[in-house]
């Protein structure tokens, strides 16, 4: 053991550098604001933890519930449910790093690669931004890499048991989300990694054996989705996924629209987020030992650029996260440069690394500390810090409503939002999770008059408060007999508009304006 430590203790250090890197994520992991989402899958994990026979609860609305089955375990842990949702994306996060680093090596046999990939991974601000979000899209990314670990492996080694971890992975992949079936789609261009023969007859047992060993990986993750059919919503993940899918007849009447928007945007996600020099190392990579490694290079390729151009061809809605579990294969690809003996060549590329590094740790530095200034896509930064999906002040919010009903322990709070699913309710229910003296509802999303729910609520004597979007409120608060406690502004929006999420308190005059059919 001396011995292997004294001859590799540079890749050690190197290794122990990189991880250093990676668990940058869990520095200020809530500093970004609840999105959307997160409060949703949060939120079910929660109701899911309090109630057995909701345990398939996301499948109401066609979402698979892996992802919200890993957080409920770390509520124990964390008592900042965000935190515990998000921490179980940095811990998949880790294991696709884990994962590239080994792939890299089984494939090119180089540490130097190896390390190279993990450094990319680590660092990179497309894979560090949606690391620390609670989103189910680094699990898949986690499970996808370790599906095409195990699927070579299986392949390459002709081995029954790697073939079943690859369906075990493949399983995990597919009961966290639907593009999981690109996963089982594309196992076939693993056999071009089988023992090929000059014979005819001998390639036919070849393309035989690969075959029934995909056939046992694809089976036995297509049986572990079938886990899901014990919920009674199972029908909902073919319906929901059509909302968000074209039909592939949509090919045949109009096959560029959105395919060729679609993909500028992923040139320009990977641009900003990559940030761009990794296209260059990814270039250098493909070109630099083609002939030597053909088959890894074109498979990487495969993996990474055919869910990308499919989702971009068939997807109603396209965001970044969208393409995060097709990045790993770009990412390896980019590493491969550095298989290049040459030290004029190394030294360029060296460079190139220290380079993409250097930009990419200055993103990830105004990420940790202040996410409003990172250069984020224009679709991704008014989803997460500008519009409704945005929630600024919502951990503040429960925090006075904890505040105030611990000072009145007697008296009943009602607190309606606006919406009736996503940011609000639902993240102001994660966080008020514990209270049972506060009722949080949805009541709608735009306002002219003070919702009748709340009306209610206050003539009943409870203490009432309304949570709503600036721009989804009209008229002024005091003739809706409201009164404004604080405010919390959002980011600014390119045509210079803040919105702002509002916290009012329904005052006694609510049921003098509103009684004797005055509204």
């Amino acid at each position: 053991m001396g011995k292997f430590f004294k001859q590799n203790w540079c890749y050690i250090l190197a290794g122990i550098f990189v991880l250093a890197l990676f668990f940058t994520r869990l520095y200020h992991l809530t500093i970004l604001p609840v999105f959307a989402d997160e409060a949703i899958y949060v939120r079910w994990a929660q109701v899911m933890r309090a109630e057995e026979t909701l345990r398939f609860l996301p499948l109401s609305d066609g979402k698979q519930p892996l992802f919200m089955w890993l957080i409920i375990p770390f509520f124990k842990m964390f008592s900042d449910p965000l935190f515990a949702g998000r921490f179980v994306s940095v811990l998949a996060g880790l294991g696709t790093l884990v994962g590239i680093s080994l792939l890299s090596f089984l494939l090119f046999k180089s540490v130097k690669v190896s390390l190279a990939a993990a450094v990319i991974y680590a660092v990179c601000p497309f894979t560090f931004f949606f690391d620390r979000m609670a989103l189910a899209d680094s699990l898949l990314s986690m499970f996808g890499v370790w599906t095409f670990i195990f699927s070579y492996l299986a392949i390459k080694n002709k081995r029954l048991d790697f073939a079943m971890l690859a369906g075990f992975s493949l399983g995990g992949a597919w009961l966290t989300k639907s593009p999981a079936l690109f996963f089982a789609l594309m196992l076939p261009t693993m056999w071009l990694f089988a023992d090929w023969k000059k014979n005819l007859k001998s390639n036919f047992f070849v393309l035989l054996r690969s075959a029934g060993l995909s056939i046992v990986t694809a089976g036995i993750g297509y049986g572990m989705y079938n886990i899901l059919r014990l919920g009674t919503n199972f029908h909902m993940i073919a319906s929901r996924n059509l909302d968000y899918v074209w039909p592939l007849s949509h090919i045949l009447s109009n096959p560029f629209d959105p395919l060729n928007p679609f993909l500028l945007q992923v040139w320009q996600w990977i641009n900003m987020m990559g940030p761009w020099p990794v296209w260059i190392l990814s270039i250098l990579g493909i070109a630099m030992g083609f002939a030597r490694n053909w088959k890894q290079k074109l498979i990487l390729g495969i993996w990474f650029l055919a869910p990308v151009v499919v989702q971009s061809e068939f997807a109603k809605v396209f965001t970044a996260r969208y393409i995060l579990f097709s990045l790993p294969y770009l990412i390896i690809i980019a590493g491969s440069a550095f298989a290049e003996e040459k030290k004029n060549l190394a030294r360029f590329l060296v460079f190139i690394l220290a380079f993409f590094v250097a930009q990419a740790v200055i993103f990830d530095y105004q990420l940790l500390t202040n996410p409003q200034r990172a250069n984020l896509p224009r679709s991704e930064r008014s989803g997460y810090l500008e519009e409704w999906t945005a929630g600024q002040g919502i951990k503040e919010i429960a925090d006075y409503i904890r505040r105030e009903q611990t000072a009145n322990p007697k008296d009943k709070f009602v607190v309606g939002t606006e919406g009736y699913f996503g940011t609000l309710p639902d993240g102001l229910q994660m966080y008020l999770n514990d209270m049972r003296e506060v009722i949080v509802i949805g009541v709608g999303l735009n306002f002219d008059k003070l919702p009748s729910e709340l009306v209610n609520s206050k003539k009943a004597g409870n203490k009432t408060f309304f949570v709503v979007n600036n721009s989804r409120l009209h008229g002024s608060s005091e003739s809706l007999g409201l009164t404004q406690i604080n405010f919390f502004q959002k980011a600014i929006a390119p045509n210079r508009v803040r919105d702002s999420l509002l916290l009012f308190s329904v005052n006694d005059q609510v049921i003098k304006i509103y009684s004797e059919g005055k509204r």
